[in-house]
């Protein structure tokens, strides 16, 4: 099986050493087209590089869908990682061959469900997020595949949601998500005024694309395979919660 994980990345940070399996992706090169000169950038052929201030690390997910001839097709981050184990070493990260050995049974790897217990997918984030971001996709969801309202509905009453855009899927698979996925965001983008958002709030298209991965998995009833994500560097805890609780008290 030819696979390729794209690591997303916008800075010098140390990289896998299997290449052959993890290709760096300097996300953004259009904006910043002198940064990272030996890493691939997410500005070649069929691309939205200029457009990574707001879609994240989906402009690398773009570049790949529309640039690479692969198998299967994997997202992680420069700092987070799929992987088997809980050890913080990129000695520990999936390696081809336990990739290749999930896939036998499943189309999509995943990293575990971030569980919001006290919160559902929509009341979190909304507690971080304007709102109308995701009023605004559920209307464009109804109008162009009104077949998954009823998922997306579901999806947003559940308390748990796979999160940070990263999974390794089937090419097959993975070119029917980015087809429903970018078509719904560019829909989004053309009906949303972010004029007055500051530089966190204008990540809105890659914020919003995390809660919608789990509609498609829902409707099309998708098999995968969940591991651990390790974190290369502290997630400084305290101040998560701090900022999670004022935010759900200031919204």
């Amino acid at each position: 099986m030819n696979t390729k994980v794209m690591v997303a990345v916008h800075k010098n940070y140390v990289m896998p050493k299997n290449r052959s399996l993890y290709l760096p992706v300097f996300v953004g090169k259009e904006i910043h087209p002198k940064v990272n000169e030996d890493f691939q950038g997410d500005n070649t052929g069929d691309n939205i590089s200029a457009k990574n201030s707001s879609y994240n690390e989906l402009t690398a997910l773009y570049w790949g869908w529309k640039n690479l001839d692969v198998d299967a097709l994997g997202l992680v981050h420069y700092r987070r990682y799929l992987s088997l184990h809980h050890k913080k070493s990129l000695s520990s990260i999936l390696s081809t061959v336990e990739i290749e050995k999930l896939l036998k049974n499943s189309d999509v790897i995943l990293p575990k469900k971030r569980h919001y217990y006290i919160e559902t997918n929509y009341s979190h984030y909304i507690h971080a997020h304007p709102k109308e971001e995701l009023d605004l996709a559920k209307k464009i969801i109804s109008q162009k595949y009104p077949e998954y309202i009823d998922d997306y509905e579901s999806v947003m009453q559940q308390t748990s949601a796979h999160m940070f855009n990263m999974f390794v899927m089937k090419k097959e698979l993975l070119d029917r998500y980015c087809e429903w996925l970018f078509d719904i965001l560019a829909e989004i983008e053309k009906n949303l005024d972010t004029t007055d958002y500051d530089k966190y709030q204008s990540r809105v298209y890659g914020f919003i694309s995390e809660r919608l991965l789990d509609v498609w998995l829902q409707h099309n009833d998708v098999q995968y395979r969940e591991v651990n994500v390790i974190y290369l560097e502290s997630q400084h805890w305290p101040s998560k919660i701090f900022n999670f609780l004022k935010r759900k008290i200031s919204r």
